[in-house]
């Protein structure tokens, strides 16, 4: 694609071979899986009920990806814009802060102004996305989110609803958003399917290395299950994954995919451990429960929330996004 050009249109994607290789990817292991799953319950008589309606989940969550994929620039970049909302919802709930509706206002504006952003043009550059704003846009919802108190004459207990609000549009709003940004680029359908991909193994080899080898915890204040076993196993597979599915990125050199691999094996395990203690605080196991098995959107999102940004900046670093 020429510089300035952005991902595959509507229906395109489909004719895409990294789009066709991880649909084969993820259907043949889904269905693996499910096999696997009959066996163990009508031939083993294993009680696999819980693991079971996890597995449902994925037979939805998992084509809703490739469907969003297929849509096309917009559509994607609109979707991941409402996981985005969905996650800081989940968050204000948990946290008392949906009850403030100036604060959870001014973090809806913010993450509206984002995904905007991510749809517009630069002017200058006349690409998809307007970079400079969208590294700029968080210095204006902050103020934003300050002026709040000083609308409505306010100042007792003001600072906890400023710092949530803060912390729920720079970590569930713009860092997660860098995804959608990501869309932008012409290379989008490798580098998505691949970090949506990634993480998900990532996290699976990290709870399988864990339950065979798993002796000493990682944290065991924050996340009692996780062990150091089980996060080195995960590193190792992340570690190996890039060279692996290098045609997600031919144009990576082996530096570049060293650092991807690094990328997704600490930044995926930072944000699921940054989540759980947020949840460990709260004193709850979830963060929602829309996805059953799951938990809610961001118990399944909060390892991109590291992920997307530095990835991002690496790929605009070495190469330029368009």
């Amino acid at each position: 694609m020429r510089k300035g050009d952005s991902m595959m249109g509507f229906g395109e994607v489909l004719q895409d071979p990294v789009y066709q290789t991880y649909v084969g990817i993820v259907g043949g292991a889904l269905l693996a899986v499910g096999l696997l799953l009959l066996v163990m319950k009508h031939l083993a008589g294993k009680n696999v009920d819980s693991v079971w309606r996890t597995y449902r989940s994925w037979l939805v969550m998992a084509p809703l990806v490739f469907v969003a994929m297929a849509g096309g620039r917009i559509v994607l970049i609109l979707a991941i814009g409402a996981l985005s909302l969905m996650g800081f919802k989940e968050f204000s709930r948990a946290t008392g802060l949906y009850h403030d509706w100036y604060m959870t206002g001014a973090v809806y504006f913010g993450i509206a102004c984002l995904i905007a952003v991510c749809l517009a043009t630069d002017p200058r550059e006349q690409t998809p996305g307007w970079y400079g704003l969208f590294m700029v846009l968080p210095v204006y919802i902050v103020g934003l989110i300050l002026f709040m108190p000083i609308l409505r004459n306010q100042y007792q207990g003001q600072l906890q609803g400023i710092a949530l609000a803060i912390l729920g549009f720079i970590y569930l709003g713009w860092m997660f958003t860098h995804l959608a940004f990501l869309v932008n680029s012409p290379h989008a359908t490798g580098y998505l399917l691949y970090l949506v991909f990634a993480v998900g193994l990532s996290d699976i080899s990290a709870f399988t290395f864990g339950k065979l080898y798993g002796r000493h915890p990682l944290r065991n204040q924050i996340s009692p299950n996780k062990t150091w076993q089980g996060s080195l196993g995960a590193l190792g597979v992340s570690m190996a994954l890039p060279w692996l599915l290098h045609g997600s990125f031919p144009h990576f050199g082996p530096f570049q995919l060293v650092l991807t691999g690094m990328i997704v094996g600490i930044g995926g395990q930072l944000g699921d451990l940054s989540i759980s203690t947020i949840k460990r605080d709260l004193a709850i196991k979830d963060m929602g429960s829309v996805i059953p098995g799951h938990g809610g959107v961001l118990d399944r999102v909060d390892s991109l929330i590291f992920v997307s940004p530095i990835f991002l900046h690496m790929i605009r670093w070495f190469y330029d996004l368009h």
